[in-house]
Order: structure tokens, then sequence, then C-alpha cells
């Protein structure tokens, strides 16, 4: 099972590859929609490609109010 801080750095990599950004520009406290320049549809498709990735289901009620990338790993993390 990776450790909380490579599924971070797993979920920011993915991110900066899916909107093609640079991977130094995304840090894990930053808001993805400001940072990626994103609406929600957009979130939703990054959303989908990480439970992909992870191979995990995250129900909609545990991501209500998420918005950085770091409580997003946290989410991701505690699935695995």
């Amino acid at each position: 099972m990776p450790t909380s801080e490579q599924t971070l750095d797993e979920i920011l990599n993915l991110a900066a590859t899916q909107f093609k950004v640079p991977r130094e520009k995304l840090s894990p406290d930053d808001d993805f929609f400001k940072t990626l320049r994103i609406d929600s549809l957009q979130a939703l498709s990054l959303l989908t490609r990480l439970e992909q990735h992870f191979n995990v289901e995250l129900p909609d009620y545990e991501l209500q109010g998420v918005s950085d990338f770091r409580t997003l790993a946290d989410r991701i993390q505690a699935r695995l």
C-alpha cells in the first residue's frame, strides 16, 4: 500500500498531466479548482480518473467541500 505522501504525489502528477500544468506549479494545499482553473465537470473527470488509477470508489458525500489535493489524497488513502 502506498504511503499518504506517495498517494498525494501520484494525484498531483495525474492532475498535472490531465490538465497540462507543470507539476512544480501544484502544491498539496492548493485549491484544485483555482490552481487548475477547472469547473465542476472537469473536477468530476479528474475524480473518475483517480478512482480508476487507485481502484477505489469515492462516495459523493465524502467529497463534498473537498477542494485541495491533500484532503483528496487523505480520502483516497482511507479507501486503499
